[in-house]
């Protein structure tokens, strides 16, 4: 267990935590405006006289937000909302142009439903969510100009959906977990790319702390604007033993949003937090009321994705991989792919887990690549694996000269085994004159071995599959081996 969730309950108290997810929508222009929705421009490259909120400007809603939201909500379980409202929620930012956002209040888009997560020391498997609402970005601030501050507004206006869940996450694993589904999740649906380091997946936590036998909620704390996992695991975790510190102490914990440090792992106090009435939401004059109907939801249904909970049941269920290997499989959608591909070539799943998850999974991290730029398609790999299964090439041959070889030429796996003379060797006699040159150059530790020394059978092994440049059939290599230091 998590060391601050140890000590919390030995101090007889939980955790309750909250989480708030901010997803950049990978549409083409922003949510109330045709200017580019990218991020690879020259600052202030991307903005118009709508998301710089020019007087006389009038918004319209992006018909693609709407799908990409709804299609979120489907796959979380949500209920979808029929008629939705945008209202204006103020507060000043020096990089929210209009000063303030338009976003959705009162009747979000998606409401309820729940996220699978997956994972080690989990409490639960699944979240509960309270709704998903869409809503636009703001600029961005650049400190690190000396003592200046640069704006850069093409981000102003992008489409987000914000994922609120129920404060029912009891620790930072559990946090962790579910930011790495909601990942998932999107990928899977092809509505963000979520790159972290481009800000296009951001969490907020709220974090509060209450006795086991409590039924009221403790103070809440919030993080704001967190963009990786480590960092969100570490800020709960201080935060949990900040705040039982406080309580211990008999302080109060004050209601405030905080920022978190990566370099020290500690929060700082940024401001006292805004109430509902701080945001002074009204409804936005400038757009209709959005109404979806349920022709379109259906036609949705039937276009979407697998979610990766549905691709990791059917792993476990066709396949019957386990589940360390199924998590390695659909952590990418385009890996999971893959392997479904790859099994339709090799007769057993688990030599295609093995393959993928450990040698082709390491070619992939040396070259910072994914699987579909690696340069092997599941048809040539497939027939590798299958050339291994069936003993025609030693497995140490296959990693370590064929598939270096695949990926440098187009030629076939055994065309390659054939043409640098690889294959197995079936003759007996090849095998016996080669185990004969090699215990003919190890006499002392033959003797050693006959003398009790066991282990040398694999000093043994090794070296006639040296000298048979990996040629001989292992299984017919142990069994001759064997008979013959045992004469």
């Amino acid at each position: 267990m998590n060391e601050a969730l140890t000590k919390l309950t030995q101090a007889g108290f939980k955790a309750v935590v909250g989480l708030e997810v901010h997803v950049q929508l990978n549409t083409e222009s922003k949510i109330f405006s045709s200017d580019p929705n990218s991020a690879d421009a020259l600052p202030n490259e991307h903005i118009s006289a709508i998301s710089l909120g020019h007087p006389g400007t009038l918004p319209v809603l992006n018909r693609e937000v709407v799908k990409k939201a709804v299609l979120m909500g489907l796959a979380c379980h949500c209920e979808i909302t029929q008629i939705n409202h945008f209202a204006r929620k103020s507060y000043f930012y020096p990089d929210l142009p209009k000063g303030y956002q338009t976003t959705q209040d009162k009747t979000p888009i998606c409401q309820g439903g729940f996220v699978e997560i997956i994972g080690k020391d989990l409490s639960q498997t699944q979240v509960a969510l309270d709704h998903i609402h869409m809503e636009e970005d703001a600029g961005k601030s650049v400190h690190d100009e000396g003592d200046a501050t640069l704006i850069d507004l093409n981000r102003a206006g992008s489409p987000l959906i914000e994922i609120v869940t129920k404060p029912v996450i009891q620790g930072p694993e559990e946090a962790a977990a579910f930011l790495q589904e909601i990942r998932r999740i999107v990928r899977y649906l092809g509505i963000s790319e979520a790159n972290m380091e481009k800000g296009e997946f951001r969490c907020d936590a709220n974090i509060s702390i209450m006795p086991e036998t409590a039924s009221k909620l403790g103070s809440k704390v919030e993080i704001k604007n967190m963009n990786s996992f480590n960092h969100v695991r570490r800020a709960i975790s201080f935060e949990l033993e900040r705040q039982l510190g406080l309580l211990k102490k008999g302080k109060e914990i004050i209601v405030e949003t905080r920022t978190f440090d990566p370099g020290t792992g500690t929060t700082a106090s940024m401001r006292m937090k805004e109430t509902l009435n701080d945001y002074r939401y009204f409804p936005c004059p400038d757009l209709a009321p959005l109404v979806i109907e349920s022709a379109f939801v259906e036609s949705l249904k039937g276009e979407m994705a697998s979610t990766p909970a549905e691709v990791r049941k059917e792993f476990e269920e066709v396949y019957q991989l386990t589940d360390y290997d199924t998590a390695l499989l659909t952590e990418e959608k385009e890996t999971a792919i893959y392997f479904k591909a790859l099994c339709e070539k090799v007769g057993k799943p688990k030599s295609a887990a093995n393959w993928v998850n450990g040698t082709i999974k390491s070619l992939m991290n040396d070259r910072n690549v994914g699987i579909s730029d690696l340069g092997i398609s599941s048809d040539r790999l497939g027939e590798l694996i299958n050339l291994t299964e069936s003993k025609k090439i030693s497995q140490k041959v296959a990693v370590h000269h064929v598939l270096p070889k695949m990926l440098e030429s187009e030629l076939s796996a055994f065309d390659i085994a054939k043409e640098d003379d690889l294959l197995v060797v079936e003759d007996d006699s090849f095998v016996d004159d080669m185990i004969d040159e090699v215990l003919h150059l190890l006499p002392k530790e033959v003797e050693a071995y006959k003398a009790g020394k066991k282990k040398l059978f694999g000093l043994f092994m090794g070296e006639v599959m040296k000298k048979s440049r990996g040629k001989a059939n292992p299984s017919v290599l142990k069994e001759k081996l064997n008979k013959k230091l045992n004469q």
